[in-house]
């Protein structure tokens, strides 16, 4: 990214920061989903490749169908930045009345015992309104890792934006970030983790929606280094202003294999749980990057 264009981004997203959440609330949806039409009707290729991995979760959707599914997923994902951008204003009791949460049991379960939990979800809806209601309504604080973005300042907002919200924040890069998430999971914390598309290339490889993809190891790897409990998450939007969350029943660790056999498997699991959700809610699936490996060029990097 250039240095003009970087500067461009980061003041946009400080501008969003900075104006969108003094908004009235309806003026603020108006503009994100008006927003939303304009770029979904320009078929930019972020619209294209949303459309064409939608294509793999509805494999009979006809073209009109499709495009409708696409439309559909830019205003879910426009829905998600304007509530992002409103969040930090927004009082614990507000977050409380903005998501309902079915599985809340299994997630107090692996805290209540000591053993730590991985949260592990797709990009479904709005994970940061998700993260915040943990810290607010269910007062547990937890660990999250975020992309370097560039420009640096960019990174920085975001990570002042999670960590105001009550997360703490460890960059994805450089290596240090796997070990200071195992000592909170062997102290008994929660770790949240995005985690249906491996940033590094070297992720363990899934079937997903009847092909191959690639997926993050983190999550397989640090429940079996620390005996902590994996627990698959899956969010969606409906017509009401209430975010829906589901606790999906834990990963199990396999009794036999060697470690790369067990994580394979659980990385698998967690597919499976994510394929569910957006099988049940595809317009709320923000991938609008290519994710699967026979849409990378032949050394596995994006195209």
């Amino acid at each position: 990214m250039s240095a003009l264009k970087g500067k461009i981004t980061d003041s946009l997203y400080g501008l969003g920061w900075g104006a969108v959440k003094k908004l009235p609330e309806p003026a603020a949806t108006a503009l994100f989903r008006t927003i939303a039409d304009q770029v979904w009707k320009r078929r930019g290729k972020s619209v294209l490749r949303l459309e064409s991995n939608l294509a793999r979760v509805v494999p009979d959707a006809s073209p009109e169908r499709l495009a409708e599914l696409s439309r559909a997923g830019m205003r879910s994902y426009m829905r998600y930045w304007m509530e992002s951008f409103r969040l930090p204003t927004w009082s614990p009791e507000r977050i409380k009345d903005s998501i309902e949460v079915v599985g809340t049991d299994r997630l107090a379960e692996g805290l209540d015992a000591g053993r730590g939990v991985v949260v592990a979800l797709p990009h479904l809806a709005n994970w940061d309104l998700a993260g915040a209601w943990v810290t607010t309504d269910l007062k547990v604080p937890f660990t999250t890792v975020a992309e370097r973005l560039e420009p640096a300042t960019l990174y920085d907002r975001f990570v002042a934006y999670r960590e105001g919200l009550g997360m703490e924040v460890l960059p994805h890069s450089g290596g240090a970030a796997f070990g200071t998430l195992a000592r909170r999971l062997r102290a008994g914390g929660l770790i949240c983790l995005v985690a249906d598309r491996d940033l590094s290339a070297s992720g363990v490889e899934v079937s997903f929606f009847g092909a191959t993809a690639r997926m993050p190891a983190g999550p397989a790897l640090l429940a079996q280094q620390t005996g902590a409990m994996l627990l698959p998450v899956t969010l969606s939007y409906d017509s009401t202003p209430v975010m829906k969350g589901i606790i999906h029943p834990a990963v199990e660790l396999p009794e036999e294999g060697t470690r790369a056999e067990k994580t394979a498997a659980m990385t698998q699991q967690l597919a499976d749980a994510f394929a569910l959700g957006i099988a049940e809610h595809p317009e709320d699936w923000h991938m609008l990057q290519r994710l699967w490996l026979d849409d990378l060029d032949p050394r596995g990097e994006p195209t």
